[in-house]
């Protein structure tokens, strides 16, 4: 498989507030401002859309099920907690080909360490179809953890992903 000229990513928030217009989206747009960041010291040119849902497994799946084979990176941002409406992580790791727990688990312990409250978070990642997912918090200030680590590997999973060996 070729590497892709240009990366298709996809943001979703899910948010039932946001997605009546109760408040603004800072989280989405946050992912945004981090792969600018992120992509830019790359060779990816990159397009990036934005869409932001009530907390609905139904409507998510869907988007899921039609994006896997259009983007090349799916990122989520909500619904990864334990409350009655978090269903984001439920929903992503029922339809995952693959699972990479390892990034997950580094952001937890990291910043679980200094504030407890961050081990409670059920994010995941991994691969459904021909599409990279990252199920990320709501808070700004934790889309901005995870993005910083995520960013350190990104550029090499999409290499593995598309079998491009780099470990000459």
């Amino acid at each position: 498989m070729d590497l892709p000229e240009t990366l298709n990513i996809l943001i979703v928030t899910l948010s039932d507030r946001a997605s009546i217009g109760e408040y603004e989206d800072r989280s989405g747009p946050g992912i945004v401002t981090s792969l600018d960041d992120c992509l830019r010291k790359s060779r990816f040119k990159y397009a990036i859309e934005q869409e932001i849902i009530p907390d609905d497994a139904t409507r998510l799946k869907r988007i899921l099920s039609a994006g896997s084979s259009t983007y090349h990176i799916i990122f989520t941002t909500g619904g990864t907690g334990i409350g009655p409406r978090d269903i984001t992580v439920d929903v992503v790791s029922s339809m995952l080909d693959k699972e990479i727990p390892g990034i997950m688990e580094l952001i937890r312990v990291k910043y679980g360490m200094e504030k407890p409250n961050a081990l409670l978070s059920r994010s995941i990642a991994g691969i459904i179809g021909k599409s990279l997912i990252f199920t990320l918090p709501g808070s700004v200030k934790a889309v901005h953890e995870y993005m910083s680590e995520i960013c350190k590997t990104l550029d090499h999973m999409i290499h593995m992903q598309y079998g491009v060996d780099m470990h000459h």
